[in-house]
C-alpha cells in the first residue's frame, strides 16, 4: 500500500472505533485498487451512523452509474429529520461522471451530514480539487493492492486483530488459496470460525485444510517445499495432482515457482556476501517469508547453487512463454507443469 498495509489497517480500525462511539467526519473518500478496506469502513459507517428508526428519512444511498453530482450535492445539503445527522453514501463512485465537481460541496460540508464517497477498485486524481478538499475537511482512506509476498504478514495481522494466532503454514496455505483478495480471506475466516470449537485461539494448517476446502497435500505451497528439499518423487506426485485440479492455471503456477526461486537466488546472494547472516539480513532478503521457513531456504540454497538456480529461472521464463501460448506444442498445461518440475529436479 502507499504507506504500508499496517498503516491502512490501523487507520481503518481507528475510524471504525470512532464511528462506533458516534464520532464522524463530515466527508469520507474511500478509494484504492484493493476494495476490502473501503468497503469495510463504508459498511461500518452505514451500520453506526443512524439508528434503525432514523434511516427512513435520513439515509440515502446512491450508486455512481445511477446518479449525478447535482443530485448527490442536493441530498447532502438537506438537514436531518428528527435525528442528529443524515447519511449520504455514494457507492461505486468511480462511475460517477464529473466526480471532481463534488469538491465544491466537500470544501464546505454540512456538519449535520455524513457524506461517504466509496470507490470500488479505483481512486481519484490526488492533484485535483476533490482529493484536496476531502484531505482538508474530512477523511481519506487509500487502499492499494498487496503484493504476494505481503500476504502471509497481512493474514497474521488480520488474525491477531481478532485475538487469534495463525501458524505460518496455515497463513501460507490460506494465502495460496485466496491470492491477494483480502475480502475472500475475510469471508473464509468467518466460515472457518463458525466451524471451530468455541474458545479456539490458534489456527493450524489442518484447520484451514478441513474447513476452507484446500488440499494442503497437493498445493503449490507443498510443491515449492518439496522442490526446496529436492524430494523428487513427492514433488512430481504433487505436480501431477495439482495440475489436475479444476481451477489449475499454468501461468499462475509458473509465477509462484518463479517467486520461490527468485527468493532462493536472493538468499544465495546474501549467503555469499555474509555466510552467517543475521535474522534482520534474512528478513531483508526474504520479504514476506515467516522466519519459521528460513530453515527451508537454508536447505534450498545448498540444493540450488547459483548457476543451478539461474538455470531454473531461465527454465521458468521459457515455460511462462509456453503457458501463455508460445510454442507449447500439443502438451496440455498439466503435462507442461509435470515436465517443468522434472526438468527443475534433473
Amino acid at each position: 500500500m502507499a504507506k504500508g498495509f499496517a498503516n491502512t489497517d490501523a487507520q481503518c480500525r481507528r475510524i471504525m472505533d470512532d464511528v462506533r462511539k458516534g464520532i464522524f467526519s463530515p466527508v469520507y473518500l474511500l478509494m484504492g485498487k484493493e476494495p476490502y478496506y473501503p468497503d469495510l469502513v463504508c459498511n461500518a459507517i452505514i451500520e453506526n451512523a443512524l439508528d434503525e428508526s432514523e434511516r427512513d428519512f435520513n439515509q440515502t444511498i446512491f450508486y455512481g452509474l445511477d446518479t449525478d453530482v447535482d443530485t448527490v450535492v442536493t441530498a447532502a445539503r438537506r438537514y436531518p429529520m428528527f435525528a442528529e445527522r443524515q447519511l449520504v453514501v455514494v457507492k461505486e463512485a468511480q462511475n460517477l461522471k464529473k466526480i471532481d465537481d463534488l469538491a465544491v460541496y466537500c470544501s464546505k460540508p454540512l456538519e449535520s451530514t455524513v457524506l461517504v464517497i466509496c470507490m470500488h477498485g479505483d481512486s481519484v486524481d490526488k492533484r485535483k480539487a476533490l482529493y484536496k478538499a476531502v484531505s482538508k475537511m474530512g477523511t481519506v482512506v487509500e487502499s492499494d493492492e498487496l503484493r504476494d509476498y505481503e500476504m502471509a504478514k497481512w493474514i497474521s495481522s488480520f488474525y491477531a486483530g481478532r485475538g487469534l494466532k495463525i501458524s505460518p503454514e496455515a497463513a501460507a496455505l490460506l494465502g495460496e488459496y485466496a491470492g491477494t483478495d483480502l475480502s475472500k480471506i475475510a469471508i473464509e475466516t468467518d466460515k472457518l470460525l463458525k466451524n471451530l470449537p468455541e474458545g479456539t485461539v490458534e489456527i493450524t494448517a489442518d484447520n484451514i485444510e478441513k474447513n476452507v476446502g484446500i488440499s494442503r497435500q497437493y498445493s503449490i505451497f507443498e510443491l515449492t517445499k518439496e522442490l526446496s528439499y529436492r524430494h523428487s518423487a513427492a514433488a512430481l506426485k504433487i505436480a501431477s495432482y495439482y495440475a489436475a485440479a479444476p481451477k489449475f492455471s499454468m501461468p499462475m503456477a509458473v509465477s509462484a515457482l518463479f517467486t520461490h526461486f527468485y527468493r532462493i537466488l536472493k538468499y544465495q546472494a546474501l549467503i555469499m556476501a555474509s555466510p552467517r547472516p543475521s535474522d534482520a539480513q534474512k528478513a531483508n532478503a526474504l520479504p514476506g517469508v515467516n522466519p519459521y521457513f528460513y530453515k527451508e531456504y537454508d536447505t534450498a540454497v545448498m540444493n540450488y547453487p547459483l548457476k543451478r538456480c539461474m538455470s531454473v529461472i531461465a527454465l521458468l521464463r521459457e515455460y511462462d512463454f509456453k503457458a501463455k501460448g508460445g510454442n507449447a506444442g500439443e502438451a496440455s498445461p498439466g503435462q507442461m507443469l509435470v515436465e517443468l518440475i522434472a526438468k527443475i529436479l534433473n
